[in-house]
């Protein structure tokens, strides 16, 4: 007898955070880890800001090595934490013009 699958969760009442920092962008672990205290850091403070769900934050693009020699550089910490600056202020813009939050892909098919 094959096991049932689980049914789909609810959205969460508050927010939940996942950080996904692929080995191939970020090759060092301490680099990695710095990245992702960096993220956990910017979107706690982010509390009320974003309406409720869950919120996933990947890595695209790689860690320069020549430019960031060091695997967890002052400099290197100091863009991380600006870029996630700027993308946690673009979701409060996108989250505030809609009171819904993000789209689901049904709804946004019609």
């Amino acid at each position: 007898m094959k096991p049932e699958a689980a049914a789909p969760a609810a959205v969460p009442d508050g927010q939940w955070l996942g950080c996904v920092v692929p080995k191939r962008h970020a090759r060092r672990a301490v680099t990695r880890s710095l990245i992702k205290r960096q993220i956990r850091a910017v979107f706690a403070d982010a509390a009320g800001l974003l309406p409720p769900g869950l919120w996933v934050v990947r890595l695209r693009l790689p860690v320069d090595r020549k430019q960031f020699p060091s695997a967890a550089s002052d400099p290197l910490k100091a863009l991380v934490r600006e870029e996630l600056l700027q993308l946690r202020a673009k979701l409060a813009r996108a989250a505030q013009a809609t009171p819904a939050g993000p789209a689901s892909p049904a709804a946004a098919r019609g």
